[in-house]
């Protein structure tokens, strides 16, 4: 098969340090080509990614103007390939495949990792392109809610590289929680904290903080008072050697979100490394986590707490081995590929 591969141009593929669709894109390229098929990706033009780049962007992707020309630019490559691509695979705007939605020999599949979904726009996507369109959620949770029979949906989680996190089959007594995440409210930080002081445990903060937003202050406010380099460190955004480093060093890693998150891919990398998951019943936790088998789902802070006393419990083995079998690269790039084929079988019957 050639796939083509569009995603918004606002980090590398792979990114650096932020940037989670964009670690998904860059796997299920490189599992692609390692299949024997043809890629083109359409992204930053610093990406580094397997097969053909086709760089595109207008820096800073802000504003009217710069969205659409960005648009019109992934638009029109598509166009002009549409005749030599099997499969389009959209982790970007949906807009973006307006141009090829009516050519219905192409196949097309357009990934969702956020938590509002334009069902308006799957809508018209859906009579424009009949059958040769189909949606995707990296949770259940994100399309749950909507609106019965708009669109053809799949659940296909997000994942993480394995060959990049490094199994841990033990850690020390007194190790340390782990959060790791941008530092707003809605990612539940100042949670963390107040689970790991009830719980006695020490606590690490990694990620970037946000000084925008509804709250520019919240990390002076409410993480930084906290932050005495002891019971808990903040070691600021880290690269994926210092969070395997992070992950694999950890009791646990905390996920108490304060929001429907579509998919934490941090929760794939703890796993990874054989660290189970702390987390609120919001989201996709109660997708990922399994109850005392890779982790603890809880209700708030005060069960939290009662879950990181019941750490002991959970075998860092079976923690790696329900991520092998679940969010490993290998099977999110195989789901993928069965979708593919799928598309296109529905295409020729």
């Amino acid at each position: 098969m050639h796939v083509g591969i569009t995603v918004d141009p606002n980090f590398p593929v792979p990114p650096t340090l932020y940037g989670g669709i964009e670690r998904i894109v860059d796997f299920l390229a490189r599992g692609l080509v390692t299949r024997g098929h043809r890629v083109t990706v359409f992204a930053h033009p610093e990406s580094r990614t397997a097969g053909e780049l086709v760089g595109y962007g207008v820096p800073p992707h802000t504003g009217v103007c710069a969205r659409v020309t960005e648009l019109a630019q992934v638009g029109a490559g598509l166009w002009r390939r549409h005749r030599e691509l099997d499969v389009v695979h959209s982790f970007g705007r949906l807009a973006a495949l307006v141009p090829v939605l009516p050519y219905r020999r192409l196949a097309k599949l357009q990934s969702y990792q956020r938590d509002q979904v334009p069902w308006r726009s799957i809508g018209i996507a859906s009579r424009l392109a009949g059958r040769s369109i189909r949606f995707t959620g990296c949770s259940t949770s994100v399309y749950a809610g909507g609106p019965a029979g708009v669109g053809r949906w799949h659940t296909v989680f997000n994942g993480a590289d394995l060959s990049k996190y490094h199994f841990s089959a033990s850690v020390d007594p007194d190790a340390p929680l782990a959060f790791l995440g941008r530092l707003e409210r809605m990612k539940g930080a100042h949670s963390a904290i107040e689970i790991a002081r009830l719980a006695g445990r020490r606590l690490v903060i990694a990620g970037n903080k946000v000084t925008d937003g509804p709250e520019p202050d919240y990390f002076d406010r409410e993480i930084a008072p906290h932050v005495d380099g002891d019971r808990v460190r903040y070691v600021g955004p880290v690269n994926d050697e210092q969070k395997n480093e992070l992950l694999g060093s950890s009791a646990a890693f905390l996920m108490p979100i304060e929001w429907e998150e579509p998919f934490g891919i941090v929760m794939a990398e703890a796993l990874a490394c054989g660290t189970p998951v702390i987390g609120f019943p919001r989201g996709s936790v109660p997708e990922v986590v399994r109850d005392g088998v890779n982790g603890f789902v809880c209700g708030g802070v005060s069960d939290a707490v009662a879950a990181v006393g019941r750490i002991a419990a959970i075998s860092r083995a079976a923690v790696r081995r329900d991520c092998e079998e679940r969010f490993s690269d290998d099977v999110i790039v195989d789901a993928y590929v069965a979708l593919y084929r799928e598309l296109l079988d529905d295409l020729i019957s």
